[in-house]
């Protein structure tokens, strides 16, 4: 029989738990089902404590978990919880961040180049920046090897050093005068006016119409009282319906009965001639009347 051998004899003083309150360590099934009674126990105390009291709990088990379990529950809070504040770079490909990088200009690469070493990695790849040198025309004269990197960056850069640009100068007063032009002086009444005088000329007459004019109103002020935020929900909008027929009962009762009132009107006139046909016949009658 050999040292190491487990013993045959499982039915030690050890293994009894006849009349104990420990879990059974050698019946599974009923290993199982005490503790899932117990985590069905510690559940309901868990729902009654207060948030203190599970944050205790939690920093508790968490102390007592050994580096695996602990990077398990890391790995279910990422799953659960979303990350905020994530770096693209590090879950896109690196195609796709290469792509979103080449719509930055040169300045923004620089200065992405500045966040971290990864991101100055990427920023600083001649991908990016051929394409930058290329676009002025600006080549280099001998073939990097494949250890030198940035090197269409630092061409780029000293590129843009040696170019001359300056600003554009406004020209000095004195140059808008026209040198060597001498003034005609003649009496006669078709003498041309010099340039100078036909625009102060002009600008007086602006002034002068201008001042003819009206001023323009002064801004309204806003109302006090406005109708175009007012929005009525769909249940206290009115029945469609019925504001069709509430509308053609107002026409019926204010539009005129038009035959009636043609009627009147033709009555109206036969009336009136008669009368001066009346009239007319005693004005024939008595042609002198008697005067009293």
């Amino acid at each position: 029989m050999m040292a190491f051998a487990p013993p045959k004899n499982t039915d030690g003083p050890k293994m009894q738990t006849k009349m104990s309150t420990w879990t059974p360590l050698n019946h599974q099934l009923l290993n199982d089902r005490v503790f899932e009674e117990r985590r069905a126990l510690l559940g309901k105390w868990f729902d009654k404590w207060t948030d203190s009291q599970r944050r205790r709990i939690l920093t508790g088990l968490l102390e007592r978990c050994s580096l695996s379990q602990q990077k398990f529950c890391c790995r279910k809070l990422q799953e659960k919880i979303p990350a905020e504040a994530l770096d693209f770079t590090t879950k896109l490909p690196r195609v796709l961040s290469l792509y979103i990088f080449s719509f930055l200009d040169p300045r923004s690469l620089c200065r992405c180049a500045q966040v971290c070493w990864h991101w100055k990695n990427l920023a600083e790849l001649d991908q990016l920046w051929m394409l930058k040198c290329l676009r002025f025309n600006w080549y280099i004269n001998f073939s990097p090897t494949p250890f030198e990197q940035g090197i269409w960056k630092k061409h780029y850069i000293q590129m843009v050093k040696e170019l001359h640009i300056t600003k554009p100068k406004t020209p000095p007063k004195d140059g808008f005068v026209i040198a060597d032009v001498q003034l005609v002086t003649s009496n006669s009444p078709e003498e041309k006016q010099s340039p100078l005088s036909a625009f102060r000329s002009s600008s007086s007459l602006r002034k002068k119409n201008n001042s003819g004019e009206k001023a323009l109103p002064p801004w309204r002020s806003s109302d006090k009282h406005p109708t175009d935020i007012i929005r009525f929900n769909y249940l206290d909008n009115r029945d469609p319906m019925e504001t069709v027929q509430q509308g053609r009962r107002k026409r019926n009762q204010m539009t005129p009965d038009f035959s009636r009132q043609s009627h009147d009107k033709k009555n109206k006139l036969q009336d009136r001639t008669r009368l001066r046909k009346a009239q007319s016949m005693m004005s024939r009658r008595n042609p002198f009347p008697l005067c009293p």
